[in-house]
């Protein structure tokens, strides 16, 4: 048998320090900062520029799909005749009627495009006018300003204060600042309650729908409304199609130079360290996505205008802002 086992030494694992409150690691952020995702995906899908084989791919078949209805609709329209040539006559005058639309249509959309083209070119001329300091050139715009708006009746005021006016100015920025204060002031504040309200319908709808898609949808339909109805309080009737050109233009601009991003000023701010983002993220997208579109809608305002700001001062998008969602979030 053997002896008595000598002292056995255990050796303890050291205690590791007891956890406080104040020595805790801190929860992670699981919350990404809102970006405006509605915005931005509505700034690329319009800024895209389609690649020239899909312009071939939908001009052909556009063409291939107009060739064979109108080949079936003129053997429809003989058989019909054929048959019965009462029937025959009046489905033939209502194809007239229907031609006739559509010719309507395609005069009106080619008058504002050239009324689109026109505030283009006095604006360039205004600019031109105040860089150089040229009264005749001044003179110029303010008579291409008064053809502009002769026929409507919200610029008959305007209209004649600045021909009463005008003749006692003798400096070409003196000229363009008062057409700006007599004649396009009121057209400003209308503009500026258009992108409010376009502002405030999309961060609604942002914070408020959690459908997918809805706050693109609704971000898209929002800002193509604005832009349409900035450029006719500026200079009449955009039409489909110019209203189109006018918001690929606008967001264009805007991706180029980056200002369709959360990364700066006011939109930084928000996105950052807003109330609103930290108690809820769809609220917070909401914010940011208006913010985006009163972005938006002041670039609208700068391209429909036919006069650079220059007198009146240009819209804050700070303040649009400021006044657009004001209580939209409040509890």
């Amino acid at each position: 048998m053997s002896g008595p086992k000598g002292p056995v030494l255990i050796e303890l694992e050291e205690a590791s320090p007891r956890e406080t409150p104040a020595t805790v690691a801190p929860v992670p952020e699981i919350m990404d900062s809102p970006q405006g995702a509605a915005m931005q995906t509505v700034a690329a899908i319009a800024a895209r520029r389609p690649s020239p084989l899909a312009k071939w791919f939908w001009s052909l078949l556009l063409t291939l799909l107009g060739f064979v209805v109108s080949l079936a609709a003129w053997d429809y329209v003989n058989a019909l005749i054929a048959r019965s040539p009462i029937l025959g006559m009046l489905i033939t005058a209502l194809f007239v009627l229907f031609i006739a639309v559509l010719l309507a249509i395609a005069i009106r959309e080619l008058a504002a495009l050239g009324r689109l083209r026109r505030v283009d070119r006095i604006q360039r001329a205004a600019i031109d006018a105040l860089s150089t300091h040229d009264l005749p050139a001044a003179r110029g715009v303010i008579g291409e300003l008064r053809t502009l708006y002769n026929k409507r009746d919200d610029a008959a005021w305007g209209t004649a204060r600045l021909t009463e006016l005008e003749s006692d100015v003798l400096d070409a920025d003196g000229l363009l600042g008062l057409a700006e204060t007599t004649l396009l002031e009121p057209f400003d504040a209308r503009a500026t309650r258009e992108v409010e309200a376009a502002a405030r319908q999309v961060a609604m709808v942002t914070a408020i729908v959690p459908l997918a898609l809805a706050d693109v949808f609704t971000a898209l339909t929002a800002n193509l409304r604005m832009i349409r109805r900035i450029a006719e309080i500026y200079g009449g009737r955009a039409g489909t199609f110019g209203s189109w050109r006018l918001t690929r233009t606008v967001l264009t601009h805007l991706v180029a130079t980056g200002a369709v991003a959360v990364g700066d000023d006011l939109i930084s701010s928000i996105a950052g360290g807003g109330i609103v983002a930290k108690v809820s993220r769809r609220f917070g997208e909401g914010v940011i996505n208006g913010a985006l579109t009163a972005r938006v809608g002041v670039a609208a305002i700068e391209v429909c205008r036919p006069l650079p700001f220059h007198a009146s001062k240009r819209p804050s998008v700070t303040g649009l802002v400021k006044r657009a969602l004001t209580g939209l979030f409040s509890g």
